[in-house]
């Protein structure tokens, strides 16, 4: 593997990643990084992490701090990049059903990766996560969905559920909110692109900004209801607590085992939450990466058992949450050398005004 020295941009520093090679053949033409602890003992947890639209794998790391958690705690961590040949802002295509289905696309080369560090490094199979950030928290949804057997858990930040978009047009309707499925339709969707699946499902935490005007926080109810469907469990045998500024709201399984969480942090944006002068003090402020004091890597790090629990958790009746549903959609399809369903007239214009409008183009 290769040092990747460079600056992910101006304002990050050195990459702490090495990049991952001969990970298999890679159908959707990603990139993939690294970042294993020196002396990582065999048995040691596995995490997938996912960038956001215009993020690369480094940057992501840089501000999410999760390669500095995984020397901490001892887990090796993996990061797929997308890159601009396969979209122009290097958004995962979430939305494309080619790259989010079991083979032939993206999905496959994440599943590569993964299954590459698991045997190159003797990594326990049983403790294998992902997460990511708006198109990347939709593909953690695809691969969830589609790769059931492969991962314990997840965690999506900002994103989507799992199979509501089939093109940019029905992508721009989902962001916004619009577009609404039955739970039925919606649990549907998971179990045809599972193929199958009659094992565990892997459990589910979902992170959104209380004033996200990119992904509308609906969202994470969509989301919500499509994953408290797979577990069978019902929406009315919920916990709540507060955590912080956030609301905190769990849903356990007949077992007792909590297999879908819902955080939201009411007046966040579009983003990662962070937390890098308090706490564990990871990660860095930057574009999507929200520094609102409470640091989503560790608390998703930790309801995964990869680091420990603090003494005593801050719990109290939650206040209302405060969810707004605004827009701003960076999802441009790929261009031609990977075929993509054709976007509407004019949807390149519109796409253009939505990334100015929220700061991601000049």
């Amino acid at each position: 593997m290769a040092r990747v020295g460079a600056p992910a941009s101006a304002h990050d520093g050195p990459s702490r990643l090495v990049a991952l090679t001969a990970f298999g053949t890679n159908p959707g033409a990603l990139l993939g990084h690294v970042h294993v602890p020196k002396n990582l003992p065999a048995g040691a947890p596995l995490v997938v992490v996912l960038h956001g639209c215009t993020q690369t794998a480094a940057s992501y790391d840089h501000g999410s701090g999760w390669s500095r958690l995984a020397d901490r705690a001892g887990f090796a961590v993996v990061f797929p990049e997308q890159t601009h040949a396969n979209n122009p802002n290097r958004c995962f295509n979430w939305f494309a059903s080619e790259d989010t289905a079991q083979a032939g696309g993206e999905a496959e080369s994440i599943a590569q990766m993964t299954e590459t560090m698991i045997a190159r490094h003797g990594l326990d199979r049983g403790r294998v996560y992902v997460t990511g950030l708006s198109a990347g928290g939709a593909m953690t949804l695809a691969m969830l969905a589609t790769r059931p057997d492969l991962f314990a858990g997840g965690a999506v930040i900002g994103g989507l559920a799992y199979g509501t978009a089939t093109g940019v047009s029905q992508a721009f309707d989902r962001m916004r909110g619009h577009g609404d499925t039955s739970d039925a339709a919606l649990v549907e969707l998971v179990r045809s692109g599972a193929r199958g699946h009659d094992g565990r499902w892997p459990t589910l935490a979902i992170w959104h900004g209380g004033a996200d005007a990119t992904v509308s926080v609906s969202n994470a109810d969509t989301i919500a209801r499509q994953w408290r469907g797979i577990h069978g469990v019902n929406a009315t045998a919920v916990r709540e607590e507060r955590r912080g500024t956030a609301i905190h709201r769990i849903w356990s399984d007949a077992q007792g085992r909590d297999v879908v969480e819902d955080w939201t942090v009411p007046g966040m944006g579009h983003g990662t939450p962070i937390d890098p002068s308090r706490g564990e003090r990871l990660g860095a402020a930057g574009p999507y990466m929200l520094d609102v004091g409470i640091s989503s890597t560790a608390i998703i790090a930790r309801s995964w058992g990869l680091i420990a629990a603090p003494d005593a958790a801050v719990a109290a009746k939650p206040a209302a949450i405060d969810r707004v549903a605004k827009i701003a959609i960076p999802v441009t399809p790929k261009p031609a050398g990977k075929p993509r369903t054709a976007a509407p007239a004019g949807i390149q214009a519109t796409i253009e005004h939505a990334l100015r409008a929220a700061g991601l183009m000049r």
